[in-house]
């Protein structure tokens, strides 16, 4: 008796081989979704060269090739001479796959023809008789979700199989879904059979590349084929004969054909703008399939200038994440901005395929001068997923003019993975328009945690590239600091992955820079903004401001403003040794959390605080 599991950990290794072995270009998992292996094996009834018949050394071959659909021929159901068994149903529980049956003729007490095996099972299925002189034909056909296949051995007479072109146009005419033709064709490219065929199918394999006789291959009969009035949607990516010489007198031939991303599915989300400075900002994005991607943009939707994102004179379109800064702006003016991307399904050294291309609608953003004395910003902190904050935040954010908005850490905590940090960038950047309006994301030390946490950076375009810096919008400088985990770096919780020390004392020596540099110093204002407090915290360990304060102790700084405690609270200035005042927003529930809103009009300079209902916490001139 078969034991399943043992079955289906050959079936996974497999596959997993299979994937390693055949793969020729990066693919995300919606692209993987979108693959389809297709294999047309005859199996001589599980009779191999070596005159031994052995069910499982087929299903074996099946597995290793990881196919989602086999056309199977020459199989038997129930015969005296393959003892009664069905044939295809003991290939079937070894593959761990479905089994559709199309008997041709009755043969030997039972029945003789065709079949398939699916990983999913067929929606529909039916057969269409076609001409075979020396024994009846059958064509088999099964519908799926997304394509329809069609199972055929054609006959030995050139004659029948000429006969039987317009019963296949026929059918597979009949379908919206792409139509895929394969099995034991008898005949070979070349023939006439096949140029007529080729009017109206695509091949998906080579057909210089033998199968038959499995020993040593002189020729190729066995083929799968699109039909092309419905298989625009479908890419040819590979095919191979499969080295198999013993499991039957046929080799199988596999092939991987891939349906192209429906360009609406393209983009991932809206974009979300990085990184301003009055020539420039970045462009970042993030697509579901692997694309060629460029921004376009101008002063107005009609005269668009393009571009991309290069390394040393390539395109970087190896990846989902995209970064496109747009340089050499003029500040003060409106642009209008789209992104493009188009799927690369297949990228070879000497052979690139394309898919479909996806636009966005048009985006506007305008970017300050050096002279800019205006502006308003939101600050936000602490928010750790509530999505009833964060929608509450939202909706205050609509109905208050503003230039840019900051996350000030623990808003986007402990990422498992890539998706998931994806998906919660966007709640975040969809929600507060961020594909017109900058954003900038502090980390707070939950950003910091989980498997994904050190790969967070790459979907960011911060000032100076790293995680803390420093930028100016017009007259008034911010100072971002990244101040790392709330716990020493030797604490077991960490592993010792952590080294924030050093990463503290980086920072210390920006710091130095960045207080005797020109844009800090000729800046009319100057903000600090970081997530853990450097004053007015409340834990025990506090590295921050000990390595940080006695820098800052004599900066011009107007206001600091940090977060982490959960709790609104103002520390004038100079009573914890704070040269500004010291404001720690609070959250992250409805009745604690607060959305400040600093505002700047000519030579004032103004915060105000509210709660999550929108009601006016504090005001602060400062």
């Amino acid at each position: 008796m078969t034991n399943y599991f043992d079955s289906l950990g050959r079936q996974l290794v497999a596959g997993l081989l299979c994937a390693v072995c055949l793969s020729t270009t990066a693919q995300t998992e919606l692209q993987e979704r979108n693959k389809l292996r297709i294999m047309t094996y005859n199996v001589h009834n599980g009779v191999g060269t070596d005159g031994k018949t052995d069910y499982r050394r087929l299903a074996n071959v099946i597995a290793r090739d990881g196919a989602d659909v086999v056309a199977v021929q020459e199989v038997d159901s129930a015969t005296r001479r393959s003892g009664g068994r069905y044939v295809l149903g003991e290939i079937a529980r070894e593959a761990l796959m479905h089994d559709t049956f199309g008997a041709a003729i009755d043969y030997d007490g039972g029945r003789y023809g065709i079949g398939l095996l699916s990983r999913e099972r067929p929606l529909s299925v039916h057969r269409v008789a076609l001409p075979g002189r020396e024994e009846s034909r059958t064509l088999l056909v099964a519908e799926f979700d997304r394509y329809v296949v069609g199972c055929l051995h054609l006959s030995l007479t050139a004659q029948d199989r000429m006969a039987s072109l317009p019963l296949l146009r026929k059918e597979a005419g009949r379908h919206t879904k792409p139509f895929i033709l394969t099995g034991d064709w008898n005949d070979t490219i070349g023939s006439a059979f096949m140029k007529e065929l080729q009017k109206d199918f695509r091949l998906m394999n080579n057909g210089k590349n033998a199968t038959f006789p499995a020993g040593k291959p002189k020729e190729c009969l066995d083929f799968i084929a699109l039909y092309k009035p419905t298989g625009s949607e479908v890419v040819g990516r590979s095919s191979l004969v499969v080295s198999e010489k013993t499991a039957s007198d046929h080799r199988p031939v596999s092939a991987v054909l891939q349906f192209k991303t429906p360009a609406e599915e393209l983009i991932y989300h809206e974009p979300y703008l990085q990184n301003p400075t009055p020539e420039g900002v970045t462009v970042m994005f993030q697509t579901q399939a692997v694309s060629h991607c460029w921004v376009e943009y101008g002063t107005d939707t009609l005269n668009l200038r393009r571009k991309r994102a290069l390394i040393g004179g390539q395109e970087i379109c190896f990846d989902i994440e995209n970064k496109i800064h747009l340089d050499s702006l003029t500040p003060g003016i409106t642009y209008y901005y789209r992104v493009c991307a188009q799927e690369i399904i297949d990228y070879r050294a000497y052979s690139k395929t394309f898919g479909h291309t996806a636009r966005t609608p048009f985006y506007t953003f305008k970017l300050p001068s050096a002279e800019t004395t205006d502006f308003t910003a939101l600050i936000m902190n602490d928010l750790h997923e509530n999505r009833e904050v964060i929608e509450a935040m939202s909706r205050l954010a609509r109905e208050i003019p503003h230039d840019f908005v900051i996350f000030n850490g623990d808003c986007l905590p402990e990422p498992i993975d890539r998706p998931y940090a994806m998906k919660h960038i966007h709640i975040l950047a969809d929600a507060f328009r961020s594909a017109e309006v900058p954003t900038f994301f502090i980390r707070g030390n939950h950003e910091i945690r989980n498997a994904y946490s050190a790969g967070m950076p790459t979907l960011f375009d911060n000032p100076g590239g790293n995680t803390y810096g420093a930028f100016s919008w017009g007259d008034t400088r911010f100072v971002l600091l990244d101040c790392g985990e709330d716990k020493p770096d030797d604490h077991w919780v960490y592993y010792g992955l952590n080294d924030f020390s050093g990463f503290r004392r980086e920072q210390a020596d920006f710091l130095r820079r960045e207080i005797s540099s020109k844009p800090f110093k000729r800046a009319k204002r100057r903000v600090l903004i970081n997530h853990i407090p450097i004053w007015g915290n409340t834990d025990k360990y506090q590295p921050c401001r000990d390595m940080w304060a006695p820098i800052l102790s004599k900066a011009p700084l107007d206001v600091a403003i940090g977060a982490h405690t959960h709790r609104y609270e103002v520390t004038p200035e100079g009573k914890a040794g704070n040269p500004c005042p010291n404001i720690v927003g609070g959250g992250p529930s409805m009745k604690r959390s607060t959305l400040m809103v600093l505002s700047k009009r000519g030579k004032n300079m103004t915060l105000r605080v509210l709660n999550a209902e929108g009601e006016e916490v504090d005001k602060l001139d400062l």
